[in-house]
Order: structure tokens, then sequence, then C-alpha cells
């Protein structure tokens, strides 16, 4: 079991991260320990169970091909308010890997995320 995933962030963006993770994705911010909240960056987690970490990284280049993937049960509407956001959506060939509807997106520093669900 994976308890969270780090993406890299520019210092200093942290509004930027609440607005997106938080306004858009849905998500709510998880307090960081103070040592740790001295870095910079944010915690965030959703009612899915997925847990992602924004770390402050010297020099930051955004992820464009690792990324994390999150089970959400609500892409159509997910896929509706990143698009209504300015955020583009690529949707994934259904063949590409059965079973499974997703879409690419990117945050609001360009880091690639998948989101996805299980076909029934």
């Amino acid at each position: 079991m994976i308890h969270h995933v780090q993406i890299a962030c520019p210092a200093g963006s942290e509004e930027a991260l609440r607005a997106f993770y938080i306004g858009v994705l849905g998500m709510a911010e998880k307090t960081k320990p103070p040592v740790l909240a001295a870095r910079g960056g944010c915690w965030f987690t959703d009612e899915y169970g997925a847990e992602l970490h924004l770390g402050v990284e010297d020099g930051f280049q955004p992820a464009r091909k690792a990324h994390p993937a999150l089970i959400r049960p609500d892409l159509d509407a997910l896929s509706d308010r990143l698009q209504a956001a300015g955020y583009a959506v690529t949707w994934g060939d259904p063949d590409e890997f059965p079973g499974v509807r997703r879409f690419h997106s990117h945050d609001c520093h360009g880091n690639r995320l998948e989101f996805l669900h299980p076909i029934s």
C-alpha cells in the first residue's frame, strides 16, 4: 500500500496549488508537520484515499511523463471541471488499458496527472 505520492512544485506556489488541488480537483489540504511546513509546498488528500504531497524543488521542472494515477468515480464531472478551469484533458484509448476509463491532464505547474476508473 502506498501512503502518498510526492510531486515537485516551485517555491512560493502554495496559493496556486490550493486553487488547483482544492478548487478544481476538490481535494482537502492536510496540515503538514511544522518542521516540514517550513520547507514550503502543500499536502492534499481526497475522499477516495489518495494523498499527494507537493514539495518545493530548486530548479523545478514539471513531470511530463511520470505521474500519479488517481482512481476517481466521477471522471466525466472531473473532466468537465478541469476543462472549464482551462486545463486540457486527453482521454486514453480504451484498447491501451482494457477495463479502465482514464484521462490525463496537468496541474497548475504542468505536472502530468492521470485519473482513472475501472469499467464494471
